[in-house]
């Protein structure tokens, strides 16, 4: 069912028991005040003929000529007390016998009904009677005059229910044809300046819509054109390596098939770093369910980086402190620090790591004793794909990156500094989860 129909349903039929039900009322109010008007005619009537009759002069009644001629519908007789008929309206159905005590009676004289009214006044009883049917004929005439006004009122408030509901929902209708026109890859915002407030919301929500399309569009764009860029490199050395080792014998096939497993191992790394910075910078749910400890984190994320020579890693006693953000994301962050430091340093100097409370977060520091970075390497270390000039292990490029899209989801902070003597310091600054 469509909105403008649910509309015009809704307040159709609301509309219409509202009127149904005053109309009802009113009906019936005016059905009771004309009975009640009748019935005081009949009585006004009877008042007034036996003023009349007690103007006339002393003495005993007489019988008078029959009254004038009437509707047929109203009847008025005149009795005396000693129930001689003095005067009556042609076909008036009372006899004498027949009259009712005073005031107001309903009869069946005659096989019809007759409301009457009688007064005694001066030895004298004066009846009027009106027919029910012709009562009854009156009301209905009455009903339906006040009936078809509001029959006509109802069906304009409809009509104009639905021009209005039309018109109403007019600027949705712009809106749903703006988005059918549009080209499949057309993301740009809707716009609610022209839109009604109670459209504004609903315009507003779309283009946040639209936006994050986009921005999911531009990673997926993004990671394709960074593993077209990346990939092409080692696959061509893999393929090379593996010609040669086809063509030749001995060492030199041996050669190149180690140095074609070199550049699978540095293709699955570069696989696996474009797909944890497409997942960390995407929508995607990373709750793993454990819990992060500072300490915890240090020492996975040294194992991970260097599990041939874990020596070269020195930790210090780092604090206990619980991290608010998953376990599998912290480890990420600060390996990528250390395998970035472990890549630069000489091979002979250590890498120092710790974690520091910092206000309401955890500070991870690791330094090395590398060749640092200029002014222009810090602003650009985190780029995608920059490497340093001095890197003596090759390395995808996209290490410092990560590091800085974690801390920007969990609302951390990446810092990098050369230290004053020799070396690069790495600052990680992650959210510490509140005590329970």
């Amino acid at each position: 069912m469509s909105l403008r129909l649910r509309l015009l349903l809704l307040i159709g039929v609301s509309l219409s028991l509202l009127w149904g039900g005053v109309a009802a009322w009113m009906l019936s109010d005016l059905d009771q005040q004309l009975r009640r008007t009748l019935d005081q005619r009949l009585a006004m009537s009877a008042q007034m003929v036996a003023g009349l009759m007690a103007q006339l002069p002393p003495g005993p009644p007489q019988a008078l000529t029959s009254l004038p001629g009437i509707h047929t519908g109203i009847a008025c007789q005149i009795v005396s007390v000693r129930g001689e008929i003095l005067a009556r309206t042609p076909g008036a159905p009372m006899a004498a016998q027949a009259l009712p005590a005073p005031g107001y009676a309903d009869q069946l004289i005659h096989g019809e009904q007759w409301r009457s009214y009688t007064v005694e006044a001066n030895g004298l009883r004066v009846t009027t009677a009106d027919r029910l049917t012709e009562r009854r004929a009156l009301l209905s005439q009455v009903r339906w005059a006040a009936a078809l006004p509001f029959a006509a009122a109802l069906a304009g408030s409809l009509l104009a229910l639905w021009f209005g509901v039309r018109q109403g929902l007019r600027p949705l209708e712009r809106l749903r044809q703006a988005l059918l026109r549009r080209r499949s890859d057309s993301l740009e915002p809707v716009g609610v300046r022209s839109l009604p407030a109670d459209l504004q919301p609903l315009a507003g929500s779309l283009d946040q819509l639209l936006q994050r399309m986009g921005q999911a569009l531009a990673r997926e764009r993004r990671l394709t054109s960074d593993a077209a860029h990346e990939l092409r490199t080692p696959l061509t050395a893999i393929k090379t390596h593996l010609q040669v080792a086809r063509i030749t014998r001995g060492e030199d096939a041996a050669a190149a098939l180690a140095n074609a497993e070199e550049g699978a191992d540095r293709l699955q790394s570069t696989l696996s770093q474009l797909l944890l910075l497409a997942r960390v910078e995407g929508p995607f749910d990373w709750d793993d369910g454990a819990p992060a400890w500072s300490d915890e984190v240090l020492r996975l994320a040294a194992r991970d980086a260097a599990p041939q020579r874990p020596q070269r890693i020195e930790i210090d006693e780092p604090a206990r402190l619980p991290l608010a953000l998953p376990q599998a994301l912290a480890v990420a962050a600060l390996r990528n620090l250390l395998d970035n430091a472990l890549r630069y340093a000489p091979q002979d100097t250590p890498v120092r790591a710790q974690a520091l409370a910092d206000g309401k977060g955890v500070r991870f520091c690791v330094s090395d004793r590398g060749p640092g970075l200029s002014p222009e390497g810090l602003e650009r270390a985190t780029q995608r794909f920059w490497r340093g000039q001095e890197a003596s292990g090759g390395g995808s490029g996209l290490g410092l990156a990560i590091v800085a899209a974690i801390a920007s989801r969990f609302g951390g902070e990446l810092r990098l500094r050369d230290n004053p003597g020799g070396g690069l310091q790495a600052s990680l600054t992650l959210p510490r989860r509140p005590k329970v």
